[in-house]
C-alpha cells in the first residue's frame, strides 16, 4: 500500500514560547486511511521563518484515499490548562461552530503535501523580519494579502515627506520597487532570490512605505497603506493632502491614516521616551525594557471583579496646550490616579484613526498606534509606568466598522468592483440594485460592516488584539458595540435584518476572545453590548461569545438618566435634580441594580453618555443633578451630595465600577465629539480647589471597595424600596462578612431614624462604617452615632442624610455572642 507524506504546521505568530505539548490529530487511522476516530501525534517544536514557535508533524495517507477529504487540528498545553483545542477558527459555516482545519488528499509529487494553520497572522503579513536558513541576522519579506490585484510591487517614501501621492509623486527615486509574487489564498510576498537586497533587514528598518496595487481592471495602479503596518508616519494634521495634489513638506503635517506605513523592528523600543529625532536611534532590546515593569510588589488586578476602571480620553488631556493629549500628558496623570485609588485605565481607541482631533473610533490601522498621542513606543512607556503603580491597561478597540474615510486603506484595497471589495460585506452583485452603493451591509455604526465570513478579515482584527497583548503588554480590551456586529446587521437597500451576517459576526467574536485566552488566559475581556443576550458572557464551553463582562448601560440610564427620553428609565439624578419631591422610580433602578450581578460593567458615567447622546442633551454628574443650575452655594453641596449617590451606588453594586475622567472632582464642562478639545478640564487644580470633597469621597469609597471581598463579589439583594422616600437598601456579602447599603434621594435627611423590616436582616447588630454625607466630603455629618445597630423583630431603624448614603456592616462577633 502506496503512502503519501503530509506535512502540518501549527504557526504561532507569536515571539513568546507559549505552548508546550502541542499534538496534532485527524480524521485518519493508524493505517492512513479516513476514520471518525481521530489519532494523535506529537508534533515537534521548531523556529519558523518568521522567528515564532511553530510546530510540525508529518503523517503517511493511504493513496487510495486520494481526493477524500480529511479534518484535522491541535492539542496543546498553555499555562493556565492542559488538553486545550488549538484552533479557535470555526469552520465557514453558519450551521456549526465546529473548530478544525479541512484539506482534500492529493496525488503525490515531488514534495510533501503541506497544510498550515495560522494561530495569529501578526508576523505573517506586513513588512516583517525574515529568517532564512543558515543565515542569523534577519532579511525582510513584504507581504499583502490583495486576492483581486493582478500585479503589487512595494514602492518607498522619503522620511521627510512621508506621503506618496496618487501620481506617485513622494516616491523615494534612489530605492527601486520591489515586486511581490502571489501566492496561494491571494497573498502576495516578496521573494529574496528576485530581490537580494531583502536579505538585511537593517537596511529598511524604519523606511516609509506603500504597496502600489494594479487592480482587477488593470487599468491603473493605486497606492494602499499596509493594513498590518506597526506604525504610520505623521502627525494626523493634514487631511487634505491627497485634493490638494501636493507633497508635504513635513511628516508632521500627514493625516497618519493615510501617509506611509513604516518598517519597524518589533523587537527593540526607543529607549527614551521623548523623541528627539526621526527615525530613533537608541534602542533597548525589548526583554531589557520590560524586565523592570513591575516594581515594589505591586500585582495587577487580573479578574474583572477586582477593577475599579478609571475610562480616560488621551485626547481630551493637555489642558492649557494648544494640541490634543498625548501620551506625555496621561503618564503625568498616573501620581494623580494612583492617589484616587483605581487599579484599571480603560483607553479610548489608541490605534491609528483619522484625523488627530479624534475619539478614536474611526480606526485605520489596527497593528499602529495613533501618532499624534506619541506613537507605538510612547504607548508602551505608557504601559510599563501604568504597571509599575499597578494599574491595569485596557485598551478599547473598534471592530464593527473602519474610518469612513479609508480611500488609502480598506476602502476598495485590490478592485473597484463592490462586491469585491474585500474589507466589507457586500450581499450579492452590483447589478442587482439601482444604486450599487445599497448592497452594503450597516450595523448602526458609522460606516459599512466588515466581510466577517471572510477569515482573513477576521484575523486582521484577531491578530491586531493579539501582537497588543503580546508586544505592548496591554491587561485587556473593551470591544466597541458588539451588538453591532452580531445583532444589528441591515442591508443598506431596504433595512432589511442579515441574520447571515449576525451569524458570522458572533463566530468573529468567539474566535476573537478563544485566540486571546489562548495565548493569554489573563487577558481581560468586556463587551461593549446593548442586547442583554447571555451568550455574550458565557464560556465557550457553553457556546457563548466567552467575554469577562460586558457593559451596562441601562444601569446609567436608569442611575442618571439625562440622555434617553421616555418613561422606561428611572433617571434617579436628573429628577431628582428638577427640585421637586415627587416620587422617584427606586424600583426600576432596583431592577438594574440587582442585574449588576451577572458580570456588568456598571457606569455613572462614561464618554459616551458624557458627550454622544441625541440633541446634545448629555451632562455631567453633577450639572445634571442641579438640572444646570449655577454650581456655587448651596447648590452645589446638593449637586455634590446627589454626585456621591450616584457613585456609591456604582461603586458599591455587584458590578464591576467604573466612571468616565474628572467625574471625580466633578468636572462640569460638556464633553462632546465635536469640541472635547475646548472643553478639557485642569482635573488637577480642581483637586486642589473647587473639585478636593470629591475626590476625597472618591479616594475613601474605592479603598473601601477594594479593600472588602463582600462588596467584590457578585452577591446582592435589594431588600427595601420605596418609591415615596426616594429610598433604596441592599445586601453585599461573602463567606466571611456582609453588608447593608441604606441610600436616598430624599431632600430631607431621615435623622430621627428610617424603619427597614426584612427578614432577611435576620436579627444581629450592624456598625456603620461608611458614610457618603460625612464632614471630609463636604457633608452635614448626619449618621448613626451608636456603636452598634440592632435589629429586632426584622426591623432595623437608622439614620439616613439627606441626598446620601450608608454602608453597615454587621457585627458577626456580637452577633454570635448574643
Amino acid at each position: 500500500m502506496s503512502k503519501i507524506l503530509v506535512n502540518f504546521i501549527y504557526f504561532t505568530g507569536v515571539k513568546r514560547e507559549v505552548f508546550t505539548n502541542v499534538r496534532l490529530t485527524g480524521s485518519w487511522n493508524e493505517s492512513g486511511q479516513y476514520s471518525d476516530q481521530w489519532t494523535l501525534k506529537q508534533m515537534q517544536l521548531e523556529t519558523g521563518a518568521d522567528g515564532c514557535p511553530c510546530y510540525t508533524a508529518t503523517v503517511e495517507l493511504d493513496e487510495n484515499q486520494i481526493g477524500w477529504q480529511f479534518h484535522w487540528g491541535v492539542k496543546l498545553d498553555s499555562p493556565s490548562c492542559q488538553d486545550i483545542w488549538g484552533i479557535p477558527t470555526e469552520v465557514n459555516d453558519i450551521h456549526t461552530q465546529e473548530c478544525h482545519r479541512s484539506f482534500k488528499l492529493q496525488p503525490k509529487s515531488t514534495k510533501p503535501q503541506q497544510e498550515e494553520y495560522y494561530l495569529t497572522h501578526c508576523r505573517r503579513l506586513g513588512a516583517q523580519k525574515y529568517y532564512l536558513q543558515g543565515i542569523a541576522e534577519p532579511g525582510i519579506q513584504f507581504s499583502v494579502w490583495a486576492p483581486n490585484a493582478k500585479r503589487v510591487e512595494v514602492v518607498f517614501g522619503t522620511r521627510t515627506t512621508g506621503y506618496i501621492a496618487d501620481d506617485g509623486s513622494g516616491i523615494d527615486t534612489t530605492q527601486a520597487p520591489i515586486p511581490l509574487c502571489c501566492q496561494e489564498n491571494g497573498i502576495w510576498k516578496t521573494d529574496t532570490s528576485i530581490s537580494p537586497e531583502l536579505a538585511d533587514f537593517s537596511k529598511f528598518d524604519q523606511k516609509p512605505y506603500m504597496f502600489k496595487i494594479v487592480k482587477q481592471d488593470e487599468k491603473c495602479a493605486y497606492y494602499r497603506t499596509d493594513l498590518y503596518s506597526r506604525c504610520q508616519i505623521g502627525k494626523g494634521g493634514d487631511k487634505d493632502a491627497k485634493e490638494k495634489g501636493k507633497i508635504p513638506s513635513s511628516y508632521l503635517d500627514v493625516d497618519g491614516a493615510k501617509s506611509c506605513s513604516v518598517v519597524i523592528d518589533p523587537e527593540k523600543i526607543a529607549k527614551n521616551f521623548q523623541k528627539k529625532v526621526f527615525p530613533e536611534i537608541e534602542f533597548l532590546p525589548q526583554q531589557e525594557f520590560w524586565q523592570d515593569e513591575f516594581r515594589d510588589g505591586k500585582l495587577i488586578a487580573r479578574r474583572v471583579e477586582d477593577l475599579i476602571i478609571y475610562e480616560l480620553h488621551v485626547g481630551a488631556l493637555g489642558f492649557g496646550k494648544n494640541r490634543p493629549g498625548n501620551f506625555e500628558d496621561a503618564i503625568n496623570l498616573l501620581d494623580y490616579l494612583v492617589d484616587l485609588g483605581v487599579n484599571a485605565i480603560e483607553l479610548l481607541p489608541m490605534s491609528e484613526f483619522d484625523d488627530s482631533v479624534n475619539w478614536g473610533y474611526e480606526t485605520s490601522h489596527y497593528f499602529a498606534l495613533e501618532s499624534s498621542a506619541g506613537g507605538r513606543d510612547q504607548f508602551k512607556h505608557f504601559v510599563r509606568e501604568c504597571h509599575r503603580r499597578g494599574i491595569a491597561v485596557i485598551l478599547d478597540v473598534v471592530y464593527n466598522h473602519y474610518t469612513p474615510d479609508a480611500e488609502r486603506s480598506q476602502w476598495f484595497y485590490d478592485s473597484n468592483s463592490h462586491e469585491d471589495n474585500i474589507y466589507y460585506w457586500y450581499e450579492g452583485k452590483a447589478s442587482d440594485y439601482v444604486d450599487p452603493t445599497k448592497g452594503y451591509v450597516k450595523n448602526e455604526s458609522t460606516g459599512a460592516a466588515p466581510r466577517f465570513h471572510e477569515e482573513m478579515v477576521r484575523k486582521l482584527f484577531i491578530s491586531s488584539a493579539a501582537a497588543l497583548v503580546e508586544e505592548f503588554h496591554v491587561d485587556g480590551f473593551r470591544v466597541d458595540q458588539t451588538t453591532s456586529m452580531h445583532k444589528y446587521n441591515k442591508l443598506e437597500a431596504d433595512d432589511k435584518q442579515l441574520a447571515n451576517v449576525n451569524i458570522f459576526g458572533a463566530k468573529f467574536l468567539r474566535e476573537l476572545t478563544k485566540t486571546l485566552k489562548l495565548i493569554n488566559n489573563d487577558v481581560i475581556l468586556i463587551a461593549e453590548d446593548h442586547s442583554d443576550w447571555d451568550k455574550v458572557t458565557q464560556s465557550h464551553e457553553q457556546g457563548g461569545l466567552g467575554f469577562d463582562a460586558a457593559w451596562y448601560a441601562d444601569f446609567y440610564h436608569n442611575l442618571i438618566g439625562d440622555a434617553k427620553d421616555g418613561t422606561n428609565y428611572a433617571k434617579l439624578i436628573l429628577t431628582a435634580g428638577l427640585d421637586t419631591n415627587i416620587p422617584l422610580a427606586m424600583d426600576y433602578f432596583a431592577r438594574v441594580l440587582s442585574a449588576s450581578a451577572d458580570k456588568k460593567v456598571v457606569y455613572n458615567e462614561s464618554h459616551d453618555e458624557a458627550g454622544n447622546s441625541a440633541d446634545k442633551k448629555s451632562k455631567r454628574t453633577i450639572v445634571a443633578a442641579v438640572n444646570s443650575a449655577l454650581l456655587i452655594g448651596e447648590t452645589r453641596r446638593y449637586a455634590e451630595a446627589r454626585t456621591r449617590f450616584a457613585c456609591g451606588m456604582t461603586i458599591l453594586s455587584a458590578g464591576t465600577p467604573m466612571f468616565f475622567m474628572g467625574e471625580e472632582v466633578g468636572a462640569q464642562k460638556p464633553y462632546r465629539y465635536e469640541d472635547f478639545l475646548d472643553n478639557r478640564e485642569d482635573l488637577e487644580n480642581q483637586r486642589q480647589n473647587t473639585g478636593q470633597y470629591l475626590f476625597k469621597f472618591y479616594q475613601d469609597i474605592i479603598r473601601l471597595r477594594l479593600g472588602n471581598l463582600a462588596l467584590k463579589s457578585r452577591n446582592i439583594d435589594i431588600i427595601h424600596i420605596h418609591n415615596t422616600n426616594r429610598v433604596i437598601a441592599f445586601q453585599r456579602w461573602d463567606d466571611q462578612d456582609k453588608l447593608l447599603v441604606i441610600a436616598s434621594l430624599n431632600n430631607q435627611p431621615f435623622a430621627f431614624g428610617y424603619e427597614i423590616e426584612n427578614s432577611k436582616l435576620n436579627g444581629g447588630f450592624w456598625q456603620e462604617i461608611f458614610n457618603s454625607d460625612d464632614t471630609s466630603y463636604g457633608g452635614n455629618n448626619v449618621s448613626n452615632l451608636e456603636t452598634v445597630i440592632p435589629v429586632v423583630n426584622n426591623i432595623i431603624r437608622v439614620v439616613i442624610p439627606a441626598n446620601g448614603f450608608i454602608v453597615l456592616q454587621k457585627n458577626l462577633d456580637l452577633a454570635s455572642a448574643c
